[in-house]
């Protein structure tokens, strides 16, 4: 394993490393037998919910964590984070509010949603603006003369688009299972859940917020920027609006900002002043708008110690795939030596949030498989406490119980002795 190295801040990073350690490592205990809003109220007997501690020791690279920039709001939140991903998707077809309830249920800190534009500009929550794999759009003989082929940041997509389709008629639709054949147990709430606007998930987080006294927080993407905003329907100025209204912009706003394109990242940037995270794909892939600007680098170009610096000017923190940091052999599946990108990226002050976490066999390394299905659950509580060893300050994860208790066994081994 390559040596980590110590960042520039180490001190002011230890201090808040200390204070948000003491505040979730027995919150996060509690968070693996109680509900989500009791974790933090019952820590040592603190109002505060911070616990009477020195802090975790020095073990599993703690001397790499970045200082968090003060002032963002990212300090105001657990660490390391559990982000929701698309909800509770393991559990609930994705980007639901019966998804983003459940994961709250479950521990999450934060839920994630994907947002998409349209017909008429509103922003609803989807995976993608490709709608047939989500929804029941191919029930609906109205609308059979809306599958069409389009080409998607350079990919022929076909299908039924949220473009082609306004407000009303989208509400039309119920949602469903996009994995049906590995989440056969999602299928049975096929239909229960409409397609929910951005204004819709800000509102539910409104009300939870409301009725448990515990903030909820968005981490919100970007998806296809260039491509929207090619067809007249730029999404940054659309989600900057919706923020504001909402009462969700800036550095109190409890709003994450993340894209795949760094453009849009930039674009944000002059809109409104949330924390933002940069999206990485595999080490051979390029950001969409990096194709169409003739720009050469790749991801293996952005995750060298230039390419963080570069990030690091207009982003608080990275979203890489796993594989960037436990990269895994292609022939075997099995864990090859992790990379430095971790101990790099907090070198330039980044934080690391990779993606995504789940349970099931056929996601995981098969260092962490068990049995042969692959559709059967494996050590997926293992291998979070893998990552998070690695020093990550969070990851996306579609069951967001077993992530919970794998920070809790993570912190409690930096409180033992």
């Amino acid at each position: 394993m390559t040596e980590h190295h110590t960042p520039e801040g180490t001190d002011a990073s230890r201090r808040w490393f200390l204070r948000t350690s003491g505040a979730l490592g027995l919150g996060a205990a509690a968070l693996s037998t109680a509900g989500a809003g009791e974790a933090f109220a019952d820590t040592e007997g603190r109002a505060d919910g911070r616990a009477d501690t020195e802090g975790p020791t020095e073990r599993q690279g703690a001397g790499t964590r970045p200082p968090v920039r003060t002032g963002t709001g990212l300090d105001r939140l657990p660490h390391p984070l559990v982000v929701g991903h698309r909800g509770a998707s393991g559990y609930r077809p994705e980007h639901t509010l019966g998804s983003y309830q459940h994961a709250l249920d479950l521990g999450a800190d934060v839920i994630e949603q994907d947002l998409v534009p349209t017909k008429d500009g509103v922003l609803v929550v989807r995976h993608e603006n490709e709608i047939g794999g989500t929804t029941d759009v191919a029930d609906h003989q109205e609308f059979a003369g809306r599958k069409t082929t389009k080409t998607i940041d350079g990919r022929a997509v076909t299908g039924w688009f949220t473009e082609d389709f306004t407000l009303a008629e989208l509400r039309t639709l119920r949602a469903k299972e996009r994995l049906p054949l590995q989440r056969q147990h999602n299928t049975l709430y096929d239909g229960r859940w409409a397609v929910p606007t951005f204004g819709d998930v800000v509102e539910f987080a409104r009300q939870r917020t409301r009725s448990t006294g515990r903030e909820v927080w968005l981490y919100v993407e970007t998806k296809h920027p260039s491509y929207f905003r090619s067809i007249g329907l730029p999404l940054e100025e659309r989600l900057a609006t919706e923020l504001r209204r909402a009462g969700l912009a800036g550095r109190n706003g409890r709003a994450i900002l993340q894209s795949f394109e760094p453009s849009s990242l930039q674009r944000l940037a002059k809109l409104v002043d949330n924390p933002r995270i940069q999206l990485l794909g595999d080490r051979g892939t390029q950001p969409y708008d990096f194709v169409l600007a003739g720009d050469k680098r790749t991801v293996a170009d952005l995750v060298t110690p230039d390419g963080l610096r570069w990030i690091a000017g207009f982003a608080h923190g990275l979203g890489p795939t796993t594989n960037l940091i436990a990269p895994v052999d292609p022939a075997t599946g099995k864990l090859l030596p992790v990379t430095t990108l971790v101990a790099d990226a907090h070198a330039k002050g980044l934080l690391l949030h990779p993606y995504t976490l789940r349970n099931e066999n056929a996601f995981l390394p098969v260092d962490f498989r068990r049995g042969t299905d692959p559709n059967a659950f494996g050590d997926s509580i293992a291998w979070a406490r893998f990552l998070l060893d690695q020093g990550v300050d969070g990851f996306f994860t579609d069951q967001a119980d077993t992530s919970v208790l794998a920070r809790a066994d993570f912190w409690s081994a930096h409180h033992a002795g």
